[in-house]
């Protein structure tokens, strides 16, 4: 029998998120989430696709991730899909950052887990909880391949133009301080979908990437490579996004920590979970902004007024590195789902060629579309992102050769 399954573990720092797929179709047999991981009242719900059968809940103590994994082995086992299961050929690990070594999906031995772990200071928040996912996966089947999928890996096609910033060269190489970018796995995702729903291969066509959620980036595809990305380092840099600043001086720091007496701590909170949409309105929920802006609260218009400002900034620049553009790809929750942002962030560049059709704006849709209208000089798309599927993908791409 060949093993044609793929299990994707996406490991936060208190949560497990994950889905079980058959590489034959890119069919889902399961997915599920556990959070909350370490308190009393974790919850895990789990949804059988392959049977047909409703989502189970339950809801209790989980103490670390071993024990959440164990809980998902668990739940797979009962719709007949268990770890043990000789149709299962990997697992495939998102790992948020690979710095510069990793630039493709890569069997996970000591070697690279040591790496990953080396990488903790630029990822604090994230490589730990994928080491943590990783060594307990491996603890459940040490036998089967593990596969880690790097959010860094995409943009590492970015040219040293682009990648680096302009500080002291030796400084910056012995603290690993460069432009690494992140979001790579949808990226890579929706800029081959956004091809293939111009009828081209990636190789073909220019792409501008907007991957709009909670987080948020931009990226710049030629020919189906990243040439640029708006994060960098870590993923505040680059748009306004729902508790994250985005590009701001980088003085400002300075000037809390002098004049503000606020401690580096301090000030890394306020940038990551108090800026952005929160902190300027008070909300980070996109619906939540509209709603407010409809009835007529002005705070909530600037918020999105800022929001809509650094995106057009970044659609412009990104033009300007690409030369030619095909498209502009909208993804993600807000990406997805809130028209209003996509007809106000290509408001006004009818002169670059693109403008969205108002009816066809509107529509909602689980599919691939084109909201731009006929005959548009560059297409306008909304492309749903399918992270889990680029890992699965690359996953068993790499582990059946």
């Amino acid at each position: 029998m060949t093993a044609t399954r793929v299990l994707v573990l996406n490991s936060g720092s208190s949560s497990v998120k994950y889905q079980l797929l058959d590489m034959r179709d890119s069919s889902r047999l399961a997915n599920g989430l556990v959070e909350r991981i370490g308190e009393q009242s974790s919850r895990l719900r789990h949804t059988p696709l392959a049977t047909g059968g409703g989502s189970r809940e339950w809801t209790g103590p989980i103490a670390d991730h071993d024990a959440a994994l164990k809980a998902v082995a668990e739940e797979l086992a009962k719709d007949g899909l268990g770890l043990d299961s000789p149709e299962l050929a990997a697992i495939g690990h998102r790992v948020v950052h690979g710095g510069k070594h990793f630039t493709e999906p890569t069997v996970i031995d000591d070697a690279v887990l040591a790496e990953i772990e080396r990488l903790i200071p630029v990822a604090p928040l994230h490589n730990p909880a994928n080491l943590t996912g990783i060594r307990t996966a491996t603890a459940l089947r040490p036998d089967l391949p593990q596969v880690a999928v790097f959010d860094t890996a995409f943009h590492t096609t970015m040219p040293e133009a682009a990648a680096r910033y302009a500080i002291d060269v030796e400084t910056a190489d012995a603290h690993r301080v460069r432009r690494y970018g992140f979001h790579g796995t949808s990226h890579a995702y929706v800029s081959r979908a956004t091809a293939k729903l111009l009828g081209k291969a990636p190789e073909e066509v220019n792409v501008i990437v907007l991957h709009l959620g909670n987080g948020a980036s931009a990226s710049a595809v030629e020919k189906g490579r990243c040439v640029d990305t708006s994060m960098g380092l870590t993923p505040l840099e680059g748009l306004v996004m729902g508790t994250r600043s985005g590009d701001t001086d980088p003085a400002v720091i300075f000037h809390l920590a002098r004049v503000g007496e606020m401690s580096i701590d301090e000030i890394d909170t306020l940038l990551n979970k108090k800026s952005g949409l929160i902190g300027l309105c008070g909300d980070n929920d996109m619906r939540e902004i509209r709603r407010r802006i409809d009835e007529g609260d002005e705070r909530a218009k600037l918020a999105f007024d800022i929001y809509i400002h650094r995106l057009k900034k970044y659609i412009g620049a990104y033009y300007a590195v690409l030369g030619h553009v095909d498209a502009v790809a909208f993804t993600a929750g807000v990406g997805e789902n809130a028209a209003p942002v996509r007809e106000a962030a290509v408001a006004g560049l009818g002169s670059l060629g693109l403008a969205v059709d108002d009816e066809l704006n509107t529509v909602r849709g689980d599919e691939p579309r084109l909201i731009s209208p006929a005959g548009a000089r560059v297409a306008v798309a909304v492309v749903p992102t399918d992270e889990e599927l680029e890992i699965a993908t690359q996953t068993y791409a790499l582990v059946k050769r």
